[in-house]
C-alpha cells in the first residue's frame, strides 16, 4: 500500500459524482494541486468554480509523490532570467514558500516542516557546479548554504556523498494530507468538487463551453486544464507535450532511534545531482522514504522496486539490511525542456502541466496564480504561455523513454 494513504490523518470532501447539468464561470479539469490551487484563488475572488475529477482526490501525483517542497527549476537562476526573465526567477524561487504560506494560513494539517532540502552530490566533478548554482540564488537572497564533504554526510547520514547545498526555504510535508486539505479549503471557499467525473468531451457554445461527463455536464466561461501526468486525450495534442515517466518509492519499517539518530537528523529532503538519481526523506513514524525513476509500465512486484533497494543499501550500508513496508509508483509529466509549460490553446483554455519531480510547492504556486489570471486577466502569468510541441513519435515514448533513462544512467555512471 501507498505508505501516504496508510497513514493519511484527513478524510477528502464527499465530492460527489457529477450528475446534472450545471452553469459555473470556472471549470477546473483535474482536483490535484494545480487544479485545487486555481479553483481556491477563484472561489476566493468570487467566481463560481467546479472541479471535476476522474478518479478519487489525490489518486495522481499530488497523492503519491515524496512530499518534497522544493523550490526552484532544472535550470539554474541565471539560466531561467535569459529565458523567462527576472519575475519568473523570483517567483520560482518562492514557490516553496508560497506553498508553506499557504498550508500555514488555511491551516492544513498535513505535517508541514521547513526543514530544508539538502542537494547532495556523489560525483567530485559536480562540487563547481554546485558552487555557482549556491552563489547565483545567494545573489537573489535565497538563504542557500554550501556543504563541504564532512558537513554534507553529517546531514544526510551517508558516506556516498563529496558535497552539497543546502536550500533553507524547502521542507517537507504529508503530500496526501496536503492534497485533501486543499481540497476542503476550495470546498470551504465555495468551489463544488467532484469526483469519479471524468470529462470525455468539451464542446465551444459560443462565448463558453460546455463540458461533458458521463451522467453531467457544465457549461462554464472559461476552463483551466490540470491534469499533469495523467494527461490524456481531451484537449487534441496536449497529451503528446508530455512524457508520463513513472516514479517509484519505497518506505521501510520505522527505524530504531540509533539509527533515525543517524540518518537525516535534521529532517531535511534530499535529492542528488545525478541525471538519474534517487530522493529520500523520513516519513511518518520514522520511515525512511527513496524514490527515483521506475519502468514505464506499472511496477508489478516487489522484484521491480529492486533499482531503489540496492540505492538504499548503498547510500546506507551500515543496517545489515532495511526491512521495505511500502511500494507504490505514480506518473509523472516529463517535457522536453525539463521545465513546467503553461498552454492557452484557445480563448478561455489554460492548460499547465510537465513539473519533471519539481510538483509539490510549484504546481501549488502556479495554480494560484493561474487561478488569480482567470479571475482577473490584468494579472499577468509567471509564466509566459507557449505554443503545443507534440513530441516526436509520442506513441513510442515508454521505448524511447526507457533508452534515454539507460543512456543518462551511462552518463552518470562515467562520470567522475
Amino acid at each position: 500500500m501507498n505508505l501516504w494513504e496508510a497513514t493519511t490523518r484527513l478524510f477528502p470532501p464527499e465530492a460527489p459524482t457529477l450528475e446534472g447539468a450545471m452553469r459555473a464561470d470556472v471549470a477546473v479539469v483535474g482536483a490535484g494541486y494545480t487544479g485545487l490551487s486555481a479553483a481556491l484563488a477563484l472561489a476566493e475572488r468570487g467566481a463560481c468554480v467546479v472541479v471535476l475529477e476522474g478518479r478519487q482526490i489525490g489518486y495522481g501525483a499530488s497523492g503519491r509523490n515524496g512530499g518534497q517542497v522544493i523550490p526552484g527549476l532544472k535550470l539554474d537562476p541565471d539560466a531561467l532570467d535569459r529565458r523567462f526573465g527576472e519575475a519568473t526567477t523570483a517567483f520560482v524561487g518562492a514557490a516553496a514558500d508560497t506553498t508553506f504560506a499557504l498550508i500555514e494560513r488555511l491551516k492544513i494539517d498535513c505535517g508541514a516542516a521547513r526543514t530544508g532540502w539538502i542537494q547532495p552530490t556523489v560525483k567530485r566533478s559536480h562540487r563547481k557546479l554546485l558552487a555557482r548554482r549556491a552563489e547565483q540564488w545567494r545573489r537573489r537572497g535565497a538563504p542557500v548554504e554550501t556543504l563541504d564533504m564532512d558537513a554534507v554526510q553529517r546531514k544526510t547520514g551517508s558516506i556516498r556523498f563529496h558535497a552539497g547545498l543546502r536550500y533553507a526555504r524547502a521542507g517537507v510535508l504529508h503530500p496526501l494530507d496536503y492534497v485533501r486539505g486543499l481540497a476542503r479549503a476550495a470546498e470551504a471557499a465555495g468551489a463544488k468538487l467532484h469526483a469519479l467525473s471524468p470529462v470525455e468531451r468539451l464542446v465551444r457554445t459560443g462565448p463558453g463551453w460546455r463540458v461533458t461527463t458521463a451522467h453531467g455536464s457544465v457549461e462554464a466561461s472559461d476552463i483551466v486544464l490540470a491534469a499533469n501526468g495523467y494527461t490524456d486525450g481531451l484537449w487534441p495534442g496536449l497529451k503528446q507535450t508530455i512524457m508520463p515517466a513513472r516514479s517509484c518509492q519505497i518506505a521501510t519499517t520505522p527505524l530504531d532511534p540509533e539509527l533515525l539518530a543517524q540518518i537525516l537528523p535534521g529532517g531535511e529532503a534530499v535529492s542528488d545531482t545525478r541525471r538519474i538519481g534517487v530522493y529520500f526523506r523520513i516519513g511518518p513514524g520514522g520511515r525512511l522514504v527513496i524514490g527515483g525513476r521506475g519502468p514505464f509500465r506499472e511496477p508489478r512486484a516487489p522484484h521491480d522496486y529492486r533499482r531503489l533497494k540496492a540505492a538504499l543499501t548503498w547510500l546506507f550500508p551500515a543496517p545489515a539490511e532495511f526491512e521495505i513496508e511500502h511500494y507504490w509508483s505514480g506518473r509523472v509529466a516529463m517535457t522536453a525542456d525539463h521545465l513546467p509549460h503553461v498552454h492557452q490553446p484557445a480563448p478561455g483554455v489554460v492548460a499547465a502541466l510537465g513539473y519533471n519531480g519539481r510538483g509539490v510547492a510549484m504546481a501549488t504556486a502556479l495554480g494560484l496564480a493561474i487561478g488569480a489570471h482567470v479571475a482577473d486577466r490584468s494579472q499577468p502569468l509567471p509564466l509566459e504561455a507557449s505554443r503545443m510541441a507534440p513530441l516526436p513519435v509520442h506513441g513510442l515514448h515508454p521505448v524511447y523513454g526507457e533508452w534515454a533513462i539507460a543512456f543518462s544512467r551511462l552518463r552518470d555512471a562515467l562520470e567522475l
